[in-house]
């Protein structure tokens, strides 16, 4: 009998597995972490339409049985894979919002979005591929806007404060967000400048706007760090 399909372990980086090839008879939980971590990896290198239960099975040296028994087939382990995924980047981000300065709270969520990329490449690479239908509430999309939700927050307030309309802190804070998401598809590809670089221009242009841009901008929270 198939198990629950969502996950429910703490967000974070993904518990140590047996590796694929093992010849150690694993037990059901540790089966279960074997075939998340295969489903992600090949997740992230072909995207879900194009894995197919059979190479699940055959990279993790198992039966398709085995497979449907722990998630029921491909779209229950693609929907714990995307789970965790959205879980570890939210709580990243969350965890990361500990400044009081808005400029120094938007440095930190620019910082732990990259930091999620750079760490977690495949994990982001499965959630800004392309997703089935039925996963339409757990995919990228729907993470941005939960952060945008919270940078939401935090102009919110700056706004008030400069006398500019509140009500406009929800379209600038998606905007902001989707920059810096963009930017990090980008930056996973070409590696380069230096992820704190990147972080300093996004924030520059956030804060300063193309009017006022510095012309060497650095991220007051990394101050000294080279």
């Amino acid at each position: 009998m198939a198990d629950d399909t969502r996950d429910v372990r703490p967000a974070g980086r993904q518990a140590a597995v047996p590796k694929t090839g093992s010849r150690v008879r694993m037990s059901f939980s540790q089966r279960r972490e074997q075939l998340i971590a295969v489903g992600r990896q090949l997740f992230a290198e072909r995207g879900f339409d194009a894995t197919s239960i059979e190479e699940i099975a055959s990279r993790a040296k198992v039966s398709k049985p085995v497979v449907y028994e722990h998630f029921g087939g491909k779209e229950g382990l693609y929907a714990v894979v995307v789970d965790r995924e959205v879980t570890s980047l939210l709580t990243r981000v969350t965890s990361a919002l500990t400044a009081g300065h808005p400029r120094e709270l938007l440095e930190q969520a620019a910082l732990a979005l990259l930091d999620y990329i750079e760490e977690e490449t495949n994990g982001f690479r499965v959630l800004v591929r392309e997703s089935p239908v039925m996963s339409s509430s757990g995919n990228f999309s729907s993470v941005l806007n939960d952060v945008a939700h919270q940078v939401e927050h935090i102009l919110g307030a700056e706004f008030k404060t400069r006398g500019y309309d509140p009500k406009l802190a929800e379209l600038y804070s998606q905007a902001l967000v989707g920059m810096v998401a963009l930017t990090g598809r980008w930056w996973l590809e070409v590696r380069k400048p230096r992820k704190e670089t990147v972080a300093a221009h996004l924030v520059n242009l956030c804060w300063n706007g193309l009017a006022q841009l510095e012309a060497k901008p650095v991220l007051l929270t990394r101050k000294g760090n080279k």
